[in-house]
Formats: C-alpha cells, structure tokens, sequence
C-alpha cells in the first residue's frame, strides 16, 4: 500500500495538531541524537509548543553550547560589519562630496549673481561682501602685476640706453678713426707732391753742374 503523502501546512484541528507535534518532536530529538553520536557534533535542540511549553535537548551541557553559540555570533557579526565597513565609509564620503560639490557649485553661481532671487538679507549681504572682498583680491592683484610690468619695463629702457650710449661711443671711434688715416694720407700726397716737384730742379742743377764743368776746361787747358 503506498504510503499518502501529507502536505505540509498548518493543522487546524487542535486535537491532532498536539499529537503530531508530539510525535514530531520526539522524531527530531532522536534525529539530533543519531546526529551527534554518529558525526561527534555538538548539537543543541530549543522547542517551544504552541502553548508555550519548553522542550530541548542537547549532546552536552545546554548552558556552554548557548554560549558558544553567542560568542560565535557576535565574532561574525562583527566580521560582517568589518566587510560592510569600507562600503559604508565610501558611500559616506561619496555623500559628503557630493553634497559639498552642490554647495560650492550653489555659492559659485551666487557670486556671478544667479539663483539670488530664493536668498534673504542676511545672506544678500553675505554674498555681497565675498564678492567686494574677492573684487579687492582682483584688484590688489592686478596693481602687483602693473608695478611689476612697469618695473621690467623701466629696467628695459635703462638697458637700451645704456646699450645706445655704447653704440654712440663706437660711431664716434670709428669716425676718428677715420679722419686719422684721412689726415695720414693727406701727408702722404702732399709729401709725394713736394718730391715730384724737386726732381726737375735736381735735373736742372745736374744740367749746370756739367755746364760748368765743360765751360771751365778751355781755360784750364789754356794756361
């Protein structure tokens, strides 16, 4: 005969319900007893009945397994919590970043004058003297940087003065130069000149020495 199979849900006659609990009941503590000789576990059975009865069993003492079992509950909870911390913390500070981008983003636009409108007083006045104090910044900036280009510019100027006074001094060499040998060649000429000129008189008192010469030989020859 096969055996019906019983579907699995709560029993509504009272009566029935109590014997098969009972009976259940004693097939689960022979069960973890079989268990725990056959495999050497430590097993450890806690039942409540529907009236609020205790039942249990355990392979040794009930109060050290209860004990056991809440040290190794508390030793994984808190490793579970060690696991989920670092993606706690990074969700945390993604929020945190997230919500101070909008902030700084927010305070930004204020200072370009947008999205002032939903601002009170206070903080009109607020944004009012950040924007002064940054337009003072902008301008204490840019006075150092105009000093500073006027300065390079005044430093520039020294230099190509300097630079033409010293092209000034070479002009006025070379001019000197210049006339020096102008005057030195004018000499020369002259000196070329005078010389030139002094060769016919050299000749012409050559051409009378000779004349003398033959005029005197009559006499000489004579006496």
């Amino acid at each position: 005969m096969v055996r019906q199979k019983i579907q699995i849900k709560k029993i509504d006659n009272l009566t029935a319900r109590q014997v098969t609990f009972s009976k259940r009941r004693r097939g689960l503590f022979k069960k973890a007893q079989e268990l725990s000789t056959l495999c050497d576990a430590d097993i450890a059975l806690i039942v409540f009945s529907a009236t609020g009865k205790l039942f249990d069993y355990s392979s040794s003492s009930m109060m050290e397994l209860i004990q056991r079992h809440n040290v190794q509950s508390e030793k994984s909870n808190k490793l579970i919590g060690t696991q989920h911390l670092p993606i706690q913390t990074a969700s945390s500070n993604h929020a945190v970043l997230s919500k101070e981008l909008a902030d700084r983003t927010t305070e930004l636009k204020q200072l370009m004058g947008e999205e002032l409108q939903e601002l009170g007083l206070n903080e009109l006045m607020k944004v009012e003297k950040l924007v002064e104090a940054g337009l003072s910044r902008v301008g204490k900036i840019k006075n150092d940087k105009l000093l500073n280009d006027i300065s390079k510019m005044k430093t520039r100027e020294l230099e190509l003065m300097e630079e033409n006074e010293w092209l000034k001094q070479q002009v006025e060499m070379q001019k000197s130069g210049c006339t020096r040998n102008t005057t030195e060649q004018g000499n020369s000429a002259e000196s070329i000149t005078i010389c030139q000129s002094l060769v016919p008189c050299l000749e012409a008192d050559k051409s009378f020495s000779d004349t003398s010469l033959r005029l005197g030989l009559p006499s000489s020859n004579g006496n």
